[in-house]
């Protein structure tokens, strides 16, 4: 019994080595979890379900055979891929969930996120991250053609790439308050996020005096990783594509 979580994969057609390492993770690991959890920044951008990218239909063709094998699998939106939207979630076989998700599993109340609304200190990316989850802004941008959509796309991540490098690391991490109240909010003993791509299993101490567990998923960059959870407990884990 275990069910598993994974984040910050960042397919693309011009790393097919991530794209491989995801495919043997599903015929290795997740055909035999009780269900997959992906955390968003599943793909390094999305402009649209009508993108006709070879890459997307591969994707969906694998976990649409996970999901029909009995493997539930739920998605929530990075900032990456924010614009997936019902038709790709349709042909994959999974279920979009909100920005923030409490489950039950093996008696522990955890709380799922992709982990970015946490970073509070870097003002300027949570005023970008408002904008472009605007419905109406949404909206407009998937009006545009195709083309004109991936030329906006290229030049937000050149921008935000280039923004990010004048950052303090501590900036972009987590901000401890928030994750205190995020735990509190939702009830929580544990909290799984991606985003920061600093994978590790930090303990929480609440103002309660009882300690909580934050599992910080790694990018896929190098290596696979995922989070386990099961009924002894939860655990980070590293893995060769």
């Amino acid at each position: 019994m275990r069910t598993l979580f994974i984040a910050d994969l960042h397919l693309s057609e011009q790393e097919p080595a991530i794209t491989a390492g995801f495919l043997r993770f599903l015929q290795r690991e997740a055909y035999q979890a009780d269900a997959l959890y992906i955390l968003g920044d599943f793909f390094e951008y999305w402009i649209g379900d009508d993108d006709p990218q070879p890459l997307h239909r591969e994707i969906s063709s694998a976990l649409h055979d996970l999901t029909n094998s009995g493997v539930p699998c739920y998605f929530i939106h990075g900032n990456r891929d924010f614009l997936i939207g019902k038709r790709f979630a349709q042909e994959c076989g999974m279920t979009l969930l909100p920005q923030e998700k409490r489950l039950s599993l093996y008696g522990h109340p955890i709380l799922i996120m992709h982990g970015d609304t946490l970073c509070t200190d870097d003002v300027d990316y949570q005023r970008y991250r408002r904008k472009v989850n605007n419905p109406f802004i949404q909206k407009l941008f998937s009006w545009l053609p195709l083309r004109t959509r991936l030329n906006i796309a290229a030049k937000m991540r050149d921008r935000s790439q280039m923004t990010n490098g004048g950052k303090s690391e501590a900036i972009m991490d987590v901000n401890q308050q928030a994750v205190i109240e995020a735990l509190e909010r939702n009830q929580a003993e544990w909290l799984i996020h991606g985003h920061t791509h600093r994978p590790a299993i930090h303990n929480v101490e609440m103002p309660n005096g009882k300690l909580a567990k934050r599992a910080v998923l790694g990018a896929w960059h190098y290596q696979g990783s995922m989070i386990s959870v099961t009924p002894e407990g939860i655990e980070l884990i590293e893995f060769p594509f």
